[in-house]
């Protein structure tokens, strides 16, 4: 609740800022489930099978704990696109527009995309505690989903990008950013083929866009934290249009 004059009512917080909050707890939950992982050893997108199935014998309950802080970053997702729809819905109208919509529609494919891929790690660790080897085809479908996932995070980038730029939501250079993780998060999914054909350097394309992506969506929670009540941007934004 937010801080009201004595006597007065308690005035609730702004659905803009809790998503903005949303946004910045997505973020917060998903470097934390990569920190649980990756020191452990997580696998890249086309490391071999003997390495898989040795991380998921080691690691089986750590990939259950790391996953359990999935489903809450989803909905979180979710809260936070809704948010920023609702922050320039009005303005995209009056344009013409509805970019925001084609980001809102990224956050959620990507939430879809990234539930089959823990499903499958789940399904690895489960059957890792059970004494089953780790199936070459299922960590291939592992691999491919996670790169093409990098198609609907540059939906989400773009649509939210070009919306808040086009409507002084977001900064000049924080719109450009989220571009430019756009472009590295579609080239690394357009090479799917080649990217889960084995550990090489085109696996860092989409690392590079998707830690771009994790500084966009930290910026973006601020930007929604920091809009009026109402959620009009702050009075010092004015449209991108060039």
């Amino acid at each position: 609740m937010l801080r009201t004059p004595p006597g007065s009512a308690p005035v609730a917080m702004s659905f803009t800022r809790v998503s903005g909050m949303a946004a910045l707890g997505f973020a917060f939950l998903i470097v934390a489930g990569n920190v649980v992982l990756v020191p452990a050893g997580l696998p890249r997108t086309g490391a071999g099978i003997g390495e898989v199935d040795n991380f998921f014998r080691a690691h089986h309950d750590l990939v259950g704990i790391g996953s359990a802080l999935t489903p809450v970053a989803w909905v979180l997702a979710t809260v936070f696109g809704a948010g920023a729809v609702r922050v320039l819905w009005h303005a995209e109208g009056e344009r013409g527009s509805a970019w925001a919509l084609v980001g809102f529609a990224g956050l959620l494919l990507q939430n879809a995309a990234f539930a089959g891929v823990i499903a499958v790690r789940l399904a690895l660790a489960s059957t890792a505690a059970d004494g089953v080897r780790a199936d070459t085809g299922l960590w291939a479908l592992h691999d491919a989903v996670f790169t093409l996932n990098g198609t609907f995070l540059a939906l989400a980038l773009v649509g939210l990008s070009l919306g808040g730029l086009r409507t002084g939501l977001v900064r000049p250079w924080h719109g450009r950013w989220g571009l430019v993780s756009a472009a590295l998060m579609f080239g690394s999914a357009v090479l799917t083929p080649w990217v889960i054909d084995g550990l090489g350097p085109l696996g860092l394309l989409g690392l590079a866009g998707w830690l771009m992506w994790l500084v966009w969506i930290v910026v973006y929670g601020i930007v929604l934290l920091r809009a009026e009540p109402d959620g009009r941007p702050a009075a010092d934004r004015r449209p991108f249009t060039s």
